[in-house]
Formats: C-alpha cells, sequence, structure tokens
C-alpha cells in the first residue's frame, strides 16, 4: 500500500519539528525565560484560573499545560522494557528508597544553615519552596538523560513511573515530616497546599494524566500510536516551554515589580545547595551498593531529578499571592538539568585509543 505524499509529508514535517525542538530545547527554555522578563504580562494572565464563556469550569492553563507534558511522559513510556525489571529489581527499589528518603536528609540540614542567615523568617520561604520541590516524584525528563548517558533505561523509567503512581501518598507524607522546620506563617502555607494535595492534586495533576498516557500506549495498534507520539511529542515539548514562560512570568513579573536582590541572590544559591547534595547523596549511594555504570547512572539521576514543573504548578494554583517562591523552583529546575548533563558525561563509556599507525618500511 502506497502513503499518499501529503500523509508522508505530514509524518516528516512532524519528526523535523521534534527534532528540532529537541536539539534546541535549552534554548529554547532561556528564550522562555528572557521572554518572562521582557513581556511578563501574558504570562501573568495565563496564570489565572479563566472560565470559558458558557461554561461553569475554571481552567488553569498551568494545569493543562502540566497534564500535557504528563500525557506525552506516559505515551513514551516502552511498557515491555519494564519486564526486565522483575529479574533485576535492585536498582529500582534502591532508587525508589532513595528519592523519598533524600529530602528528610538533605532539607533539614538545609534549614538548619538558613537559620543563620540574615532573613527575618530564617529562610522558611526558600525552605518552603525546596519542599516543594524534592516531594515531587522523578522528572520525566529523567529518561532523556539516561539514554543520553547510556545509563539503565529500564530501571529509570521504573522509576519515573512508581514515583509517579505513588506520588498521593508520598507527597503528603513527605511535606507533612518537613512542615516543622518551618516559621514565619509558613508552616500555615505549607498546609495550605496540603490541603490542596490531599484534596487530589497529586492524584488528578499528576497521576492522571501519566496513567492516561501509558493506556493508551497500551490500547493503541501499533500504527496509530506512531501517529500519536508524531504529534503528541512536538505539542508537549512545545507545551512544556510555555509552562517554563507562564511559571518564570509569575515569579520575574512579581520580582520586576518589587525587587528582592537578597532573595535573587539566595534562591539560587540554596537550590544550588540543595540540588547538589541530592545528586552527591545519589552517587554515594550508587557506591555504596556497588551497582554497575548504567544503574548507577539512573540511580543518580532520580535522586537529583524532581519534577519541577509540577511543583510550579501546585505553587501558582494553591498559593498565587507568593509568586516569590516560585523563583527558587525555577532556579532548581535550570540547575538540576545542568547537574544531569554532567552526570550523563561521567557515566558515558569512553572511546578506547585508536591503535597506533604501524610504521613506513
Amino acid at each position: 500500500m502506497t502513503i499518499p505524499h501529503s500523509h508522508s509529508h505530514g509524518r516528516a514535517y512532524a519528526e523535523h519539528v521534534t527534532d528540532w525542538l529537541r536539539r534546541r530545547l535549552g534554548r529554547t527554555v532561556a528564550l522562555a525565560y528572557l521572554a518572562a522578563v521582557l513581556l511578563p504580562g501574558p504570562g501573568q494572565w495565563l496564570r489565572h484560573a479563566h472560565t470559558p464563556a458558557g461554561t461553569e469550569l475554571p481552567l488553569q492553563t498551568a494545569s493543562l499545560l502540566l497534564s500535557l507534558v504528563l500525557f506525552s511522559a506516559g505515551l513514551q513510556v516502552p511498557v515491555r522494557a519494564l519486564g526486565q525489571l522483575l529479574r533485576r529489581p535492585r536498582a529500582l527499589l534502591a532508587g525508589l528508597v532513595l528519592h523519598l528518603a533524600a529530602p528528610l536528609l538533605i532539607i533539614p540540614l538545609v534549614a538548619y544553615l538558613l537559620r543563620h542567615s540574615p532573613d527575618t523568617d530564617g529562610g522558611s520561604g526558600l525552605v518552603t519552596a525546596m519542599i516543594l520541590i524534592v516531594a515531587m516524584p522523578v522528572a520525566a525528563g529523567a529518561t532523556v538523560w539516561t539514554g543520553k548517558g547510556h545509563g539503565d533505561q529500564p530501571t529509570m523509567v521504573g522509576l519515573v513511573l512508581a514515583s509517579t503512581l505513588i506520588s498521593p501518598l508520598t507527597i503528603p507524607v513527605t511535606v507533612g515530616a518537613l512542615a516543622p522546620l518551618l516559621s514565619g506563617g509558613y508552616a500555615d502555607v505549607l498546609g495550605t497546599v496540603g490541603r490542596a494535595i490531599n484534596n487530589g492534586f497529586a492524584f488528578t495533576g499528576v497521576v492522571l494524566p501519566c496513567a492516561a498516557g501509558l493506556a493508551c500506549r497500551l490500547a493503541l495498534p501499533t500504527r496509530l500510536l506512531e501517529g500519536a507520539l508524531r504529534w503528541v511529542v512536538p505539542v508537549a515539548l512545545t507545551g512544556s516551554v510555555v509552562l517554563t514562560y507562564v511559571n518564570a512570568s509569575g515569579a520575574l513579573g512579581a520580582f520586576l515589580a518589587r525587587p528582592r536582590p537578597l532573595l535573587l541572590i539566595a534562591a539560587p544559591v540554596v537550590a544550588a545547595v540543595v540540588c547538589a547534595l541530592s545528586f552527591a547523596v545519589g552517587r554515594l549511594a550508587a557506591r555504596v551498593l556497588r551497582l554497575d555504570a548504567p544503574a548507577a547512572s539512573s540511580l543518580t539521576l532520580a535522586c537529583g531529578m524532581n519534577n519541577s514543573s509540577a511543583g510550579a504548578v501546585l505553587i501558582t494554583t494553591t498559593l498565587p499571592d507568593k509568586p516569590h517562591l516560585l523563583l527558587p523552583v525555577l532556579a532548581y529546575g535550570l540547575l538540576q538539568k545542568t547537574a544531569a548533563n554532567r552526570v550523563v558525561r561521567m557515566a558515558r563509556p569512553q572511546r578506547p585509543p585508536a591503535p597506533p599507525c604501524p610504521a613506513s618500511s
């Protein structure tokens, strides 16, 4: 059967767009941040709920974009590869336990250090933002970095999927365990977020879109699945950039309206400390467990990479009056990609040296 020219052209165009976005995603995200600084108005408007004409259902643009990104992630999960985990579950179990336990070790240390800072609330605002980051499931983008670094892809996919599916249970536990570290009213702020989580954010905003994508992958015939992936992936990549712009507009727009130089300095510093400690804990655990290089790489990435987009959307939807909390979240999102790139370079197998040229006779 001959494929119509228009269909073939459309498929080639979609693949070209996807490849272009993936190769230039870093620069595109940087442009999204620049747009948030120069033109924050549209992004700030999109942050708020809007009720379409003729309906009574308020819609959150950020939540819809996050659902699109997570649906795309679920649609791309190589389900058959997960079967390999039944034969080698050690790295999966270790990564899941470590991803859940690391915040309980790292955040109290950071909170203790911030109590000696000049901040009037002892850095509780920054700690609140970091709690909402480390409580999130493993970032779906970690699977991309695993592929680049020749890591253990089935283990990483399993960690993303498992941490996402159990997030309705683990997020409230992590938030509740770390809330006593806060002062200056931020414990009540975190309580507001906790109520939103208990009211279904983790399930409807994180688990449901990912599970829907996974269900579609299992249900669709191969031909339809390939067609869906061809168009859903570039749309989701574009949506992730727009989501970055919306979140950045909330943080940077509010900062430009009321500049807080100390926060601008402290936010990336605190995010860098938490990010570095998270990756270091993962790397140390991999050495202690004596995992092979691919599994060690995946474990390190799983410990350090959290779904910062979900954390940002949670802040946007539950704490619209505190956009400054988005600043450390955005900083963490950028820093974890930088750290992941370093892990990938270290894990990538080295090319053997070229054999010496034979001497001329």
